[in-house]
C-alpha cells in the first residue's frame, strides 16, 4: 500500500505588484508557507491563528495599540504579526514592504 498523499490544511495565494514568473511565485509561496509554519510551530496552526487574527483586526484595527483585548488574544495577535512579518521577509526579502505584495489564506474547502 502507498501512504496517503499529504494534504495541506490550507491554501496560500500570493499576489504581487511585480510581474513574476510562475516559478518565482511558487518559490515565494514555499518560502512564505515555511516561515509561517516554523514561526507558529505547526502547519495546523496557520489557518485558525489567521482567522482569529482577522477577527481581532476587523474589530479593533481602528483602535490605538494596545488593543482592548484579553492577554491570550494579545499573545495570539503578536504571534500572528511576527509570523506574517517572517513570512513576508522570507518570501520577498527584508527590504520589501507589505504594500508590495499581499496574500490570502483559505481552508481547502473554500478554494
Amino acid at each position: 500500500m502507498f501512504p496517503a498523499p499529504i494534504t495541506m490544511p490550507y491554501l496560500l495565494k500570493i499576489f504581487t505588484a511585480d510581474e513574476v514568473s510562475n516559478t518565482q511565485r511558487d518559490l515565494a509561496v514555499k518560502r512564505f508557507r515555511t516561515a509561517l509554519e516554523e514561526t507558529l510551530g505547526d502547519e495546523r496552526l496557520v489557518l485558525p491563528c489567521y482567522k482569529a487574527y482577522l477577527k481581532l483586526f476587523q474589530l479593533y484595527s481602528e483602535h490605538p495599540r494596545p488593543w482592548p483585548i484579553t492577554p491570550a488574544e494579545q499573545i495570539l495577535a503578536e504571534q500572528w504579526e511576527a509570523a506574517e512579518l517572517a513570512a513576508t521577509q522570507a518570501a520577498f526579502g527584508e527590504h520589501r514592504y507589505l504594500g508590495d505584495a499581499d496574500f490570502e489564506i483559505l481552508a481547502r474547502a473554500e478554494q
